[in-house]
C-alpha cells in the first residue's frame, strides 16, 4: 500500500464529509446516533469475536496486563457502548448555539456561535470503545473524523467501524464522515499529523511514548495529556470511612487507567489513627506500598519511596505514599509532583475543601470523590473524546463543546461606522 497515496484519499473525503456534516440537522445526527446503538446491540456476538482474537493474539505476542485490560471488550462493555452512544444523542446539540449577544451603542448585536472544527484526528491504543466514542462525539459537534486506532486492536476497532457506517447510512449521512484507518502501518500517523490541509486537530489517547511522538511531530493542534499522576489527600478533617472507601476506589477499582490515583497523602495528626487501616487495605488487594519515612514507620510493609515514586503514573498494583503537615503541603507536593489531571480531597473542613479547589492546578479537582470519576461519560458528557491537561483550547475530558470552536457574530439593521 502506498502510505501517502492512502493518506491523503482519507484526508479528502474527510474535508468533503466535514462540509456535509457541519450543516446536518440535529434529527440526522440524533438518528444516526441511535443506529449506531442498535448495530452495536445487534452485533454483539460478532464485537465480541472479534474483540476475543484480539486479545488472544496480545497475549501471545506478550503485552502487559494493563494494556491487555484496556483491550478487553466484554458483554457489559459493549453495553456501556451502546448507552454512551444514546447518551450523546440525548445531549443538546452545541453547534449553532449563540451566546453573549450584547447591543452596542452604535445599534449593532454582537454574540458568538458555536460551531465545528472542521476534521478531527484521534490516534488511540488499545481501547476499542474509543472508536465509538469518538465517532458519537464527532459527529454530534459537526465535524468529520479519522481513527487511527492501534495494531492490537484491529479486529475489534474495524467490527465498530461497521456498526458505526450502518448508523450513518441510516441517516442519510456520508460513510466517510466516520473513517477507521485499515493499515497498521505506523508511518500513517507520521502522515495523519502532518496534514494541516484536511486535519484541523489531533487528539492522541494512548502511552505517554504515543503522546510525545504525536506532540513532537504534528503540524496541526494537539489536545491532550501525557502522565495520569492522580493524588488522594486525606486530610486532618477527613471522615475515615469516606477516607478508606475513595482510596480503595480511585486506587484498585481499575488499575491501567489514567485517572486511577497513583499518589496517597495524609495529614500527619491523623496519619497514625488512619493511614495503617488504608495501608492494611490496600495491602490486601495485592498493592505495593512505597512510601516516606513515616510511613514505613506505620506501615512495615512499605518500601521506601524515592522522589522519581512521586512523578510516576503506575498503571499497576503500587502507591507511592507520603504523611504531609497539613493541607499546605498537600497542595505543595501534589503541584509540584501531579500531571495536573486529577487530584482529590477527602475533608469535611469547608474551608481546606475550598483551598484545594482553587490552589491546586489540576484539569479535575475534586472534594469527597474518587478520582475515577474523572471521565466524559461520569461527568454527563455522553463519551469523552480524551482528558486534556492543556489550558488551551479544552481542558479536563473533552466532550461535545471541547470538539467546537466560536465564531463572532454581528445582528445588523443597516448600521454603518461613523
Amino acid at each position: 500500500m502506498d502510505i501517502q497515496n492512502y493518506m491523503q484519499q482519507l484526508g479528502q473525503a474527510a474535508r468533503a464529509a466535514a462540509a456535509e456534516v457541519a450543516k446536518a440537522s440535529t434529527a440526522a445526527k440524533n438518528t444516526a446516533l441511535l443506529a449506531m446503538a442498535q448495530a452495536v446491540r445487534e452485533r454483539r456476538d460478532e464485537l465480541c469475536a472479534a474483540n476475543a482474537a484480539d486479545v488472544a493474539q496480545a497475549r501471545q505476542e506478550g503485552l502487559d496486563a494493563a494494556m491487555i485490560e484496556r483491550l478487553t471488550l466484554n458483554a457489559k462493555g459493549i453495553e456501556t457502548m451502546a448507552q454512551g452512544l444514546e447518551q450523546v444523542a440525548a445531549l443538546p446539540d452545541p453547534v449553532g448555539e449563540i451566546t453573549d449577544l450584547k447591543r452596542r451603542p452604535s445599534g449593532i448585536q454582537v454574540g458568538k456561535m458555536r460551531v465545528p472544527i472542521g476534521v478531527v484526528g484521534i490516534i488511540y491504543e488499545a481501547r476499542p470503545n474509543v472508536t465509538a466514542d469518538a465517532a458519537a462525539l464527532c459527529l454530534k459537534s459537526g465535524n468529520a473524523a479519522i481513527l487511527r486506532g492501534g495494531r492490537e486492536a484491529l479486529r475489534s476497532n474495524q467490527a465498530i467501524a461497521a456498526c458505526v457506517r450502518e448508523g450513518l447510512k441510516a441517516a442519510g449521512l456520508p460513510e466517510t464522515v466516520v473513517q477507521v484507518i485499515e493499515t497498521t502501518d505506523r508511518a500513517a500517523v507520521g502522515h495523519l499529523v502532518a496534514m494541516p490541509q484536511y486535519v484541523d486537530v489531533i487528539v492522541p489517547r494512548g502511552g505517554k511514548g504515543l503522546i510525545e511522538r504525536v506532540s513532537a511531530e504534528a503540524r496541526v493542534p494537539v489536545i491532550k495529556h501525557l502522565d495520569g499522576n492522580c493524588h488522594v489527600y486525606v486530610d486532618d478533617a477527613a471522615d475515615a470511612a469516606k477516607a478508606l472507601r475513595i482510596v480503595e476506589n480511585a486506587k484498585t477499582q481499575r488499575l491501567g487507567t489514567c485517572n486511577t490515583a497513583e499518589s496517597l497523602l495524609i495529614a500527619r495528626s491523623v496519619a497514625s489513627a488512619q493511614l495503617p487501616k488504608i495501608a492494611n487495605m490496600l495491602i490486601g488487594k495485592g498493592v505495593e506500598i512505597r512510601g516516606c519515612a513515616e510511613t514505613q514507620k506505620l506501615v512495615p510493609a512499605a518500601k521506601a519511596a524515592t522522589e522519581e515514586d512521586y512523578y510516576t503514573e503506575y498503571l499497576a498494583a503500587i502507591i507511592s505514599v507520603k504523611v504531609v503537615v497539613d493541607v499546605s503541603e498537600a497542595i505543595t507536593h501534589i503541584n509540584k509532583y501531579s500531571s495536573q489531571h486529577t487530584d482529590a480531597i477527602v475533608t469535611e473542613n469547608y474551608t481546606h475543601a475550598m483551598r484545594f479547589l482553587r490552589e491546586v492546578d489540576s484539569a479535575s479537582v475534586m472534594v469527597n470523590a474518587s478520582t475515577r470519576f474523572a471521565d466524559g461519560f461520569e461527568y454527563g458528557l455522553g463519551a469523552e473524546i480524551g482528558i486534556s491537561t492543556d489550558k488551551f483550547h479544552a481542558r479536563g475530558p473533552v466532550g461535545l463543546e471541547g470538539l467546537t470552536s466560536q465564531k463572532w457574530i454581528v445582528l445588523g439593521d443597516g448600521e454603518v461606522r461613523g
